[in-house]
């Protein structure tokens, strides 16, 4: 008996295991394929991205004239220079120098809250017994051309390039600058001298209390490219012009540029 029933024993564990492999076999080839295969080649087809962006090149545009290649003339301008499109602002401030100009279409006019400001010093000024007047502010790119161009007639181009900004790189076009003087005292002014009166000692202590800053100071001519200019004054806002005035920088040195 037991030698009859180990064939059939042997049969049914035979059968068994042949129905178990073809149960794995049915299940390992109808699997779901995963998808990591799939994301493993898609970022492989995308390129990674970083945490923080790649510095940005400087544009080199016909709005941004400024050749990072290019150096200044012995004068402080960059030679063959076009003007921009638009004008230039830096954290928020329109910029004029000799090497950010401006377009020869930037109409602005008298800027109204630089005015209003200026009144205000002008009162304040009166208090203390000093007679302010603005006897120069905004200026066309016209106009500009012509002052230039007899000044450079009359004194030479590289002693007036000290003196007078160039058309389309004046500060006056801007809207946002006064040349300040004494009523009655005519004579001291556009002149060095006025810096050492007690009107010019007062306007430049108190003038960042009304937004506005010395543009031109002593010892920056390195800087700002003209000589130490005492009765021009710029309106920059308050809290920009005290902070100027505390760190005793120019404008240039405040935002980081030539």
């Amino acid at each position: 008996m037991k030698k009859k029933r180990l064939p059939l024993i042997l049969g049914a564990l035979i059968s068994v295991a042949l129905i178990v492999s073809i149960f794995v076999v049915y299940n390992y080839k109808n699997k779901p394929v995963s998808n990591a295969s799939d994301e493993h080649e898609q970022q492989a087809a995308e390129p990674t991205k970083k945490d923080s962006p790649a510095k940005e090149e400087p544009k080199k545009t016909a709005d941004n004239p400024v050749n990072p290649e290019q150096k200044p003339d012995e004068n402080g301008y960059i030679p063959n220079q076009t003007l921009p499109t638009e004008p230039t602002y830096i954290k928020g401030i329109l910029l004029a120098n000799k090497i950010y100009p401006l377009p020869s279409t930037f109409v602005p006019g008298e800027d109204p809250e630089a005015r209003q400001a200026l009144n205000k010093m002008i009162d304040a000024a009166k208090q203390q017994g000093f007679d302010l007047v603005a006897f120069s502010g905004y200026r066309s790119f016209e106009y500009q051309t012509t002052l230039y161009n007899n000044y450079a007639k009359r004194d030479g181009q590289a002693a007036a390039d000290r003196y007078s900004a160039r058309p389309g790189y004046s500060e006056h076009q801007t809207g946002l600058a006064f040349d300040i003087g004494e009523k009655g005292k005519d004579d001291l002014w556009l002149t060095e001298e006025f810096g050492e009166t007690p009107a010019g000692q007062w306007l430049f202590t108190h003038a960042q209390e009304y937004g506005f800053i010395l543009r031109f100071p002593q010892n920056k001519e390195d800087i700002t490219g003209y000589m130490y200019e005492s009765w021009h004054y710029r309106y920059v806002g308050v809290d920009i012009a005290k902070d100027i005035k505390k760190q005793n920088i120019t404008l240039e040195e405040y935002l980081a540029v030539k």
